[in-house]
């Protein structure tokens, strides 16, 4: 498939912006055209307004095929060259994992079939993605403010009024970003924006940029009859303690994710039968640092090793049946948080 982009940078030479990033094809999946149930139920008119709310955060649940792109659209320094933009797309399984009346969390997993040089399709990939939670008036955010380091931030009644949070995990089930923002339901269109965030370099970014420490953006969530969208304007930005000192480049950022049919997602449903526990066991480790209502840091370890692959290196284990006793699992989890987790009075 020809590779697309937008907003190019028009006098650049020709083919120097040819967008980076996941360079595979797929084969062809069944968009689902019909105006989903979960569309329906939001555009129903619920009872309260929390409760259509929750209907919006829930139409993001489902299967579907995810596209990534990013562009660099405005520079801020002197000399300033445009990155290339990035695209990537997935076909991605979107669950909950919770929910009460006040707080709804949801599971990525990418589920994928790669076409092959030889003509064939492989196996499908299974790779658990990122996970979101919502929490209706929320008044404790767990802020990114640079070089590593999350801080709790308070809230007071008045701001959260009204408002949802929604904070982003990585694929190891660490924090990566938490804002908020109240969903707008208008002319059938529902849509959350988030306030200003923090958050670390994007894991397509971090192994081959170095001249900036942090994203600073906004983001928005739009449901539509057959899917969502998630929009980010993003500054690059140089900074710490969460006061940016330099911005270097704007980025603008839009996902869609469309509804399918007839896709196998059952490797996907097996990988978290095998593990569910597992990743259980690990947000209740990270729910008691977030209890404990003070800074910590993510950081590499003295061999050089990282939180985020030791951490899906003992999924694995999990996953294979190589590691199945609780009690060690729980030991195993609890070592490598006190291997790259610092909290502030440690």
């Amino acid at each position: 498939n020809q590779r697309q982009y937008t907003f190019a940078w028009q006098f650049l030479e020709r083919g120097k912006m040819r967008p980076r990033g996941g360079t595979t094809t797929g084969p062809s999946v069944e968009l689902d055209l019909t105006t989903s149930s979960a569309f329906n139920a939001m555009t129903n008119i619920p009872v309260t307004a929390l409760e259509r709310d929750r209907a919006a955060i829930l139409a993001m649940a489902g299967e579907f095929r995810a596209t990534f792109d990013f562009i660099e659209t405005v520079g801020f320094v002197k000399d300033y060259e445009p990155q290339q933009p990035y695209q990537s797309w997935g076909t991605e399984y979107v669950f909950v994992v919770e929910q009460t009346p006040t707080f709804i969390s949801l599971q990525h997993v990418l589920v994928m079939k790669i076409n092959l040089p030889s003509g064939d399709v492989s196996e499908p990939f299974v790779m658990k993605h990122w996970r979101q939670d919502w929490k209706f008036e929320n008044s404790r955010l767990i802020e990114y403010i640079g070089q590593d380091t999350w801080m709790p931030r308070q809230l007071n009644k008045s701001e959260i009024e009204g408002t949802w949070t929604q904070a982003v995990f990585q694929v190891d089930d660490s924090p990566r970003y938490e804002s908020f923002g109240r969903w707008e339901h208008e002319g059938g269109v529902s849509t959350w924006e988030s306030m200003k965030t923090w958050r670390p370099l994007p894991r397509r970014e971090f192994s081959v940029r170095g001249d900036y420490d942090a994203l600073v953006g906004t983001n928005r969530h739009t449901i539509t009859p057959n899917g969502w969208v998630h929009e980010e304007r993003n500054f690059k930005a140089r900074g710490k303690s969460g006061v940016v000192s330099k911005m270097i480049a704007q980025e603008l950022g839009f996902n869609r994710y469309e509804r399918i049919e007839g896709h196998d997602f059952s490797s996907g449903d097996k990988y978290w039968e095998n593990t569910g526990v597992f990743w259980g066991l690990v947000r209740e480790q990270w729910n008691e640092i977030f209890r404990r209502k003070e800074a910590f840091s993510i950081l590499r370890a003295e061999d050089d090793t990282s939180m985020l692959f030791s951490m899906m290196s003992l999924a694995n284990s999990v996953d294979s049946g190589e590691l199945s006793e609780e009690k060690q699992i729980k030991n195993e989890i609890s070592q490598r948080f006190k291997k790259y987790v610092k909290l502030s009075n440690n």
